[in-house]
């Protein structure tokens, strides 16, 4: 059975960059020590909404994704310091149609059933039925940034995505990196924009430059 859910606020940059782009040194990041390990993980997510679009219109998508640590429902919502996501893991019988290996777009356009937690989280927003408006794979490299004293201040992601438009039938695919603030990040509102001015400038430096889209969904469905 689903559990309860756990909220957290994203503060992230993110950014478009070519398939050949070389990763930044973001050892020279301020209050950056040391990068960590690369952490590969494969993702695949199903992006869901009613057919006329309430969870849009609210500034909120919902998905469920398969792989990495937090695999599970996610709810995000933007508001003005980030994004607030409440997250359900993954329980018993909570299933997805499609989560065999396949490349059908039947398979891709099966919703999975919401369990009544999610439903409960997403009812002030939008109520069932929801439809599947995306699905996006993703082959992500994840990188720990830690301070001195080891505390994580930033979580570094190198993205290939592979997105289908679900409605449309319109496949894509790009590479993006993703820079979201750690428990040990900058507190002040200042510092943190300067570690984001040292990121952009890093990022630049690689031929990167900040994301034209704020989400991997909007870039999937060319908003």
């Amino acid at each position: 059975m689903t559990t309860e859910p756990s909220p957290s606020l994203e503060i992230e940059r993110k950014y478009d960059v070519d398939a050949g782009a070389p990763l930044p040194d973001w050892a020279a990041l301020p209050g950056v020590a040391r990068v960590g390990e690369p952490e590969p993980r494969d993702l695949d997510a199903r992006y869901l909404d009613t057919a006329d679009g309430r969870l849009a219109a609210a500034r909120s998508a919902l998905r469920r994704r398969t792989g990495g640590p937090d695999e599970g429902w996610h709810l995000k919502q933007a508001t003005p310091e980030g994004k607030l996501e409440t997250h359900w893991p993954l329980g018993e019988g909570d299933g997805d149609a499609g989560d065999v290996s396949t490349t059908s777009t039947t398979a891709d356009a099966d919703a999975p059933t919401l369990p009544a937690a999610v439903i409960e989280g997403v009812a002030g927003l939008a109520d069932p039925p929801f439809v599947v408006l995306a699905r996006i794979r993703n082959a992500r490299v994840a990188y720990a940034l830690y301070n001195a004293a080891g505390g994580v201040v930033a979580e570094f992601v190198d993205d290939h995505v592979t997105a289908l438009d679900v409605r449309r039938g319109i496949s894509s695919s790009w590479r993006e990196w993703e820079l979201e603030l750690g428990p040990a990040a900058p507190a002040e509102a200042p510092q943190r924009a300067a570690l984001f001015a040292a990121a952009d400038a890093l990022v630049t430096a690689a031929g990167g430059r900040v994301a034209a889209s704020e989400s991997k969904l909007g870039r999937a469905l060319g908003v």
